[in-house]
């Protein structure tokens, strides 16, 4: 586990793309889990598949996949809800999302930007992403 780095100054924050609505695990799914969701589904057309296969392939060569080292960041008991944001440095990663976001919105599926200088309990952390459990909901406290 990795501590947080200097606070963010709050105007440009983490940067996280997912669905406005809560998946049935009560968690936000993120841009690349809603894109590859519907491959899955066969819902791509083949220009759509050939850009997500390449550039899932580029973000893949291009930064580290937490998993590989913590294999429990995403295990939802021991970390429920965890996700992944990109840090606002990040440009060169950012600068794909664009492809993303149109697959989306060919398909009608909602996919909103989110910002925070603090999204939640950091669990891992590199030079482009960080991984976090979030705050609790006000909805979820007792």
């Amino acid at each position: 586990m990795t501590t947080r780095g200097p606070a963010d100054d709050g105007t440009t924050g983490y940067v996280r793309f997912q669905s406005p609505h809560r998946n049935r695990r009560g968690t936000f799914t993120g841009l690349f889990g809603l894109v590859n969701n519907l491959a899955r589904e066969g819902r791509l057309t083949a220009e759509q598949e050939s850009f997500r296969r390449v550039n899932n392939a580029w973000y893949d060569a291009a930064y580290t996949d937490p998993s590989t080292v913590d294999p429990t960041v995403y295990d939802e008991e021991v970390n429920p809800g965890a996700a992944a944001w990109f840090k606002p440095t990040a440009t060169h990663l950012l600068d794909r999302v664009p492809g993303y976001l149109e697959i989306l919105a060919a398909h009608g599926v909602d996919c909103r930007l989110v910002r925070s200088a603090d999204p939640g309990r950091v669990l891992y952390e590199d030079d482009v992403q960080i991984v976090v459990v979030p705050r609790a909901r006000a909805e979820d406290r007792p």
